[in-house]
């Protein structure tokens, strides 16, 4: 296979970018083989969830949290003959308040659009793909181009600049070897 924007050959199909120009190549192989087109009744591989879904099962779960850890804190606390029960109570402030202010900055704060990467890009399908070729023939008539007019030819070269970064030292020496 070769890359899409520079040609270079892909010798290797484990390389996910190109050697040369560094063109991502992953997912190239698949376009070519389907002909460009994406096949929507797949599943997506990994469905991101929203900022807002996400905050909220963050702050539930530091909510579940507390369920498990203040009793094991008050289990230790016990064992270690602990007069007053502060750690426990620490613990079970921190992790509700903790829980509660999470999601309310989710729900306050963050979008409920989904952050996956693909979203926003156009999808190749059949019903958006052109027809591959050249462009449609472009014709210009004979009457459109003029010959130059009399007058504007250069009748000497004298103010032309030299072609060849050479040519006045070999004029100097054609000069000096007149001279002698």
């Amino acid at each position: 296979m070769f890359c899409p924007q520079c040609g270079q050959e892909r010798l290797s199909n484990e390389t996910t970018f190109c050697s040369r120009c560094g063109f991502l190549l992953t997912g190239t192989a698949e376009l070519l083989l389907t002909d460009g087109l994406i096949n929507r009744n797949l599943p997506a591989k990994n469905p991101k969830s929203s900022a807002r879904t996400r905050g909220l099962k963050q702050g539930f779960f530091l909510l579940l949290t507390s369920i498990l850890i203040v009793p094991v804190l008050t289990l230790i606390a016990i064992a270690a003959n602990m007069r007053s029960p502060v750690l426990p109570l620490a613990a079970l402030i921190i992790l509700i308040t903790g829980g509660c202010l999470r999601m309310a900055y989710a729900i306050l704060f963050e979008s409920q659009e989904s952050d996956s990467p693909a979203e926003g890009l156009p999808i190749l399908t059949s019903e958006h793909r052109t027809t591959p070729g050249l462009p449609q023939q472009q014709t210009y008539p004979a009457s459109n181009y003029a010959p130059p007019q009399p007058g504007s030819w250069r009748t000497t070269t004298n103010g032309l600049s030299p072609h060849s970064v050479t040519e006045p030292t070999t004029k100097l020496l054609e000069k000096e070897a007149q001279d002698q």
